[in-house]
């Protein structure tokens, strides 16, 4: 299979910046107390969002992969990280030390089974696992809805 490039554009204004990536278009900033206009979500708050797009995406593949009955997945994502690191600390990461990942399956499978179909989509999730290589630790927890 052919390698797959991804590409993005942005032009920023102040904290405000605008982002194109194929058909479309979206912010990212920061709120208004941190000097932003708060017209999109903060960079870390869209790699949240990245990773519960990712995991739903990949949950959905791997279920009709392994015929599995799955009807919902909700996710509620929290990361932890330090802000000295950001604010110029050099001995403080500047990234997530901790992001906790909870998910409630709708489903008719047993708890074994959706053991299974997270241990699958974290395992082919290519945003967890940049976090994972990246030495952040996750923890994460399925569980029937």
């Amino acid at each position: 299979m052919a390698r797959v490039q991804l590409t993005a554009s942005g032009v920023a204004e102040g904290t405000t910046s605008e982002i194109k990536t194929g058909n479309h278009t979206f912010y990212i900033d920061e709120p208004e107390r941190l000097g932003g206009n708060d017209k999109g979500p903060n960079p870390l708050q869209t790699l949240l969002g990245a990773l519960i797009g990712c995991e739903s995406i990949m949950a959905n593949m791997v279920a009709k992969e392994i015929n599995f009955d799955l009807q919902r997945i909700s996710f509620s994502v929290k990361g932890e990280l330090d802000p000295r690191g950001y604010m110029g600390d050099p001995n403080v990461r500047t990234y997530f030390e901790k992001v906790e990942i909870s998910a409630e399956v709708k489903t008719s499978e047993p708890e074994e089974r959706i053991q299974k179909l997270q241990e699958l989509t974290d395992s082919r999730c290519p945003v967890f696992n940049t976090l994972k290589a990246a030495g952040v630790e996750i923890v994460t927890n399925w569980k029937k809805a």
